[in-house]
């Protein structure tokens, strides 16, 4: 629920409903025009402007944002002890958080959030399998 607060509804609510009320088709077409579809272009743009954007933060803390997610899943629940398990469905929900934001303009939709996210998540899986390896 935090992850989705923090990504989602990072916004005060009286800019997310001013966002809400002029909701109308066209909403998806501004979606699809901001969206970024081709890997690695936001991360290599962080890059190579680092010195003028907030590149730290967008980078490590899209991967850091789903850490706890790749180390709580299998620790909450052992059927999700296999790593590909983590890592479909950190996929899955963050597809499901980047589509949302295509469609709603809360945000916009970056394929490289997918990537950074998911490499989290395994970030995650692999502290909690040492964490159980010593304990």
């Amino acid at each position: 629920m935090l992850t989705i607060r923090l990504i989602i509804f990072k916004y005060p609510f009286a800019d997310l409903k001013e966002i809400m009320d002029t909701w109308q088709s066209g909403v998806i077409l501004r979606g699809l025009e901001t969206a970024n579809f081709r890997l690695f272009k936001t991360v290599r743009m962080y890059i190579v402007y680092r010195d003028r954007l907030n590149s730290f933060e967008n980078l490590f803390g899209n991967v850091a944002i789903f850490i706890p997610f790749g180390a709580l899943l299998p620790w909450v629940d052992s059927r999700f002890a296999a790593w590909w398990k983590v890592l479909v469905n950190a996929f899955l929900f963050v597809a499901g958080i980047e589509v949302f934001q295509l469609f709603s303009s809360f945000g916009a939709f970056d394929v490289d959030d997918l990537l950074l996210n998911c490499f989290g998540a395994m970030l995650g899986y692999w502290g909690w399998l040492v964490f159980r390896k010593k304990a």
